[in-house]
């Protein structure tokens, strides 16, 4: 069985968890390499911003910048993309077999059911029962 490190998943999911931040990985994703002013340019927000969300995918280690005099290039790193995939892949596998399972119980299963069994009462004909109320009281006439 393979073992993860919760802490490393917490912060690869976390990252994950932002559109900026899984926008910013789609680009890295096209290019060996880019600054982060050229990751920047398409967001409407400030460089800073842009900087923090560099930040945490740089934490979690989806991210390795690299500082040549005054720019900072960034680059996809994809290991800790790995682990998280083979993480979801062993719960895929688990809820592919369990729905497999089911799908199997439910095309064995017969419908309609069988006829109910003969010998049963609520099959046999009912027989209609003596009213148990007394008869109706005194009317008053004026």
């Amino acid at each position: 069985m393979v073992y993860y490190s919760h802490a490393a998943l917490d912060r690869t999911f976390a990252a994950l968890a932002d559109p900026t931040r899984r926008a910013l990985l789609a680009r890295l994703s096209k290019t060996n390499s880019a600054s982060v002013s050229e990751l920047a340019q398409p967001f409407a927000m400030s460089l800073p911003a842009v900087m923090k969300h560099l930040d945490v995918l740089s934490d979690a280690g989806l991210v390795a910048r690299n500082k040549t005099g005054r720019i900072v290039s960034c680059r996809l790193r994809a290991e800790p993309m790995r682990d998280a995939n083979d993480w979801l892949n062993r719960y895929q596998k688990f809820w592919g077999e369990r729905l497999d399972r089911l799908a199997a119980f439910l095309e064995d299963d017969t419908w309609p059911p069988s006829p109910p069994n003969q010998a049963s009462l609520s099959s046999a004909a009912s027989t209609r029962r003596r009213k148990k109320s007394s008869p109706p009281g005194r009317t008053r006439k004026k």
